[in-house]
């Protein structure tokens, strides 16, 4: 007791406080155990695991005294040693009295232990005892659970062996009732038999040798011939839809039945739905006439959009499910089914163009290639079937657009012609007083721009065959030969040509042909139209139709530019000198009649111009007017400066009247002819009906040629006296006064006169011609 309570008292110091306890000493830093137990059972697990090992921790479980003391000496100085040592040796007698204390404390508890461990090593011994019996139980326990083991296999072999009794019993019941579930549902369930049967088939063969299966066996063939027998009964009779028809075929397949049959079977059956489906669509046709006249047909009942949807929707998809359902039904051999497709195409394809040829009028051709797109679009699925029918599926499409190609021509020769029919009324139409109708430039400026607004709108709807939302516009054919042939030779092209040629048979003898005259200003309107053609319309419409149209560099050859302007040109040439002949012979013929009944043996001396020769002059000023209002004025050859006071001669042109005229005595006569006939010799040729120029002095003086050469040769033909003489003196000097300034060479007009004098003063049986002065005076009051 003396010893603890001198450990007590020598603890008591910082070591025994709970400071020195629970935490650190006061200048050391060094920390203390939290407690005996602690510093007895060492640190827990959690902590030993979350701490780091470290050697020098004295009270650390990895603690090492050889590495403490040398890191104490390194570190420390010789101050803190010492102090170091202090603390230690209170903290080894303050344990050393804890010990003790809690060795008095738990003694009575340890002997208490001691007796406990003693009665425990006896109860231990006794449960050893036990433990022995109860082992020897379990193995009593475990033989007999051996025994109930193989007594429980035993049952369960018994009881599969049962099961499986009964499974095959129940197969055979199965069996056994086959007959009679097949005989029920032949008649209402055929698919569902068949199912039936197809699991039954296969154990009734095996075990035929039985008897019992065997009759079963037989009794089930009875029933699906029987089965297959009406299903062939349905198949010929009855008109099935695809589905219907593929099932049946299907099942009789199934039923073994030979396929080769089948086949020829299935394609009678597709072809009878096939024929009622193009029936239906011939229904909507009108018939052909058997008389073989010449009839209008009825307009069809709905217009081609529907016509081509009922035919796709109907008959193609018909023959596409039927032929993909034969495929899988009988394979991949086509030797039938493509023969039987390629003729009900054949016969589509039929219809489908007499369809189209009933498209009589132009009618909306957005409807029409919305139509042929379809078609095309829809005949893809049956294309893959029918790989031949591509060609003729695009010749169908090729013909039809050729055929609206076609019509579109035609409607733009109806057009031209009636607006030629209206320019003909409106030259035609009488004028009232004071109110003057459309001149010639107006009526020029109408046609052509109708004309060329018609056909850039019908370039326009033939180009919907071209547009790149058309599937059938990637053909080869739209891409090439369309452009060409059937738009820019077939359409554009052939209709200008057609064009030059309708205006050039205005002037290609249409009395021949039993047609109507066509009036002069007709002609001199169709001249200039053909000439602008030339100049610059033909340019501008193929090179429109080339950019909407462009060709291939690979495709037909086309007509150039240059020749259709030669073309036009040709055609605008003969147009013109018709219209020179024309007016030049209806300036003639009052000249013929005015030389033809006059009597000119006995006329009185003249004092006045003739009035045919006043009308001549007002003739040739309108013709002038009017061929100045479309051609431009020409180029005329330098005048001399005396052209309206030249003198006539009824000579020569190279005789002066004063030099020739006091002279001229009827008894001093003069061979004229001669002195005419050495004057033409010296003359410039005259070229009466020479092609004209596209200027407005050409056609004049074309005109006056034919009216003077008229004139000359009808004198040619009179005999005249002394005032007959005369009167020509006077006329063919009024002639020279005004026609000369529409004569491209003055010369022209002159030569002609000189010639009309001469051969009147060689028919004349009195040749005294007038004074010159009086013949001004008279020409001049006139």
């Amino acid at each position: 007791m003396a010893a603890v309570t001198a450990g007590s008292g020598a603890g008591s110091g910082s070591a025994g406080s709970p400071e020195a306890a629970g935490g650190t000493t006061g200048g050391s830093g060094w920390r203390r155990p939290h407690g005996p137990l602690q510093r007895y059972y060492g640190p827990s697990t959690a902590e030993a695991a979350e701490a780091a090992p470290d050697p020098t921790d004295i009270n650390g479980p990895h603690f090492d005294p050889e590495a403490f003391m040398t890191k104490v000496r390194s570190e420390c100085p010789l101050g803190q040693l010492l102090a170091r040592e202090a603390a230690l040796g209170r903290e080894i007698r303050a344990l050393d009295s804890d010990m003790q204390t809690l060795l008095y404390e738990n003694y009575n508890k340890f002997i208490s232990a001691t007796d406990t461990i003693r009665k425990m090593k006896v109860d231990f011994r006794h449960m050893e005892a036990e433990m022995d019996d109860l082992a020897a139980n379990m193995a009593a326990i475990s033989a007999s659970s051996a025994r109930v083991s193989a007594a429980l296999q035993d049952r369960h072999r018994r009881g599969a062996q049962l099961a499986g009794v009964q499974a095959l019993l129940r197969k055979l019941q199965a069996l056994v009732e086959v007959p009679g579930r097949l005989r029920c549902w032949a008649g209402t369930e055929p698919a569902r038999a068949l199912r039936c049967h197809a699991r039954a088939r296969a154990v009734l063969r095996h075990y035929r040798h039985l008897p019992s299966f065997r009759a079963i066996e037989d009794e089930s063939h009875a029933i699906m011939a029987d089965l297959a027998q009406r299903l062939r009964t349905r198949l010929r009779c009855e008109t099935l839809d695809p589905k219907e028809l593929t099932e049946c075929v299907e099942m009789l397949l199934q039923l073994e039945e030979p396929a080769e049959e089948l086949s020829e079977e299935f394609l009678s059956q597709a072809g009878a739905r096939l024929e009622a489906e193009l029936a239906a669509l011939e229904a909507e046709l009108p018939a052909a006439d058997p008389s073989g006249t010449a009839t209008t047909p009825p307009p069809p009942a709905s217009d081609i959009l529907d016509f081509v949807d009922r035919g796709s929707s109907a008959f193609v998809g018909t023959l596409c499910q039927l032929a993909g359902s034969y495929r899988t039904l009988f394979g991949e051999d086509t030797g039938r089914l493509e023969p039987f497709a390629s003729a009900l195409a054949t016969r589509y394809f039929a219809l489908l163009e007499r369809r189209l040829a009933l498209e009589r009028g132009l009618g909306d051709t957005s409807l029409l290639v919305r139509a042929l797109d379809r078609f095309h679009r829809r005949l893809r699925s049956l294309l893959e079937l029918l790989p031949a029918g591509a060609d003729a599926a695009a010749a169908l499409m090729a013909r039809a657009a050729r055929e609206r190609v076609d019509r579109y021509l035609r409607a733009l020769q109806t057009f031209f012609l009636g607006c030629l029919g209206d320019v003909r009324q409106a030259l035609a139409a009488p004028r009232p007083p004071g109110k003057e109708g459309p001149g010639l430039p107006d009526l020029l400026a109408t046609l052509a721009a109708s004309v060329l607004g018609q056909l850039k709108a019908v370039l326009a709807y033939v180009q919907l065959f071209t547009a790149r939302d058309v599937a059938f516009a990637s053909l080869p054919y739209f891409k090439g030969e369309f452009c060409v042939t059937a738009v820019r030779e077939g359409l554009v092209v052939a209709f200008v040509r057609w064009l030059c040629h309708t205006a050039r048979g205005f002037a290609d003898g249409p009395a021949e042909r039993g047609a109507p005259a066509a009036p002069p200003a007709l002609l001199l309107l169709l001249a200039r139209l053909c000439l602008d053609y030339e100049n610059s319309t033909i340019s501008y419409i193929l090179t429109l139709t080339d950019e909407q149209f462009p060709p291939q560099d690979s495709g037909p050859a086309v007509t150039p530019g240059p020749a259709l302007c030669a073309e036009a040109r040709a055609a605008a040439q003969r147009l013109l000198d018709h219209y020179v002949q024309v007016q030049g012979a209806a300036v003639a013929q009052m000249l013929r009649k005015s030389v033809e009944t006059r009597d000119w043996l006995g006329t009185v001396e003249p004092r006045n111009v003739r009035a045919v020769m006043k009308r001549v002059v007002e003739d040739i000023t309108a013709i002038d007017v009017q061929v100045g209002q479309l051609f431009e004025e020409g180029v005329r050859r330098a005048q001399s400066s005396d052209s309206s006071r030249r003198a006539f001669s009824v000579y020569s042109s190279s005789r002066a009247p004063g030099r020739y005229a006091p002279s001229y005595t009827p008894s001093a006569p003069m061979d004229t002819h001669l002195l005419s006939n050495i004057q033409k010799l010296f003359s410039e040729r005259i070229d009466i009906f020479s092609p004209v120029e596209f200027n407005k002095v050409s056609v004049l003086t074309g005109i006056i040629k034919i009216s003077l050469k008229t004139l000359l040769e009808c004198v040619r033909l009179r005999t005249l006296g002394r005032f007959g003489l005369q009167q020509v003196q006077v006329d063919g000097h009024y002639l020279q006064l005004y026609l000369w300034r529409f004569a491209s060479d003055e010369r022209v007009v002159q030569g002609l006169l000189d010639e009309v004098a001469a051969s009147a003063a060689h028919r004349c049986l009195d040749p005294v011609p007038m004074e010159h002065s009086v013949v001004e005076l008279i020409c001049e009051r006139g």
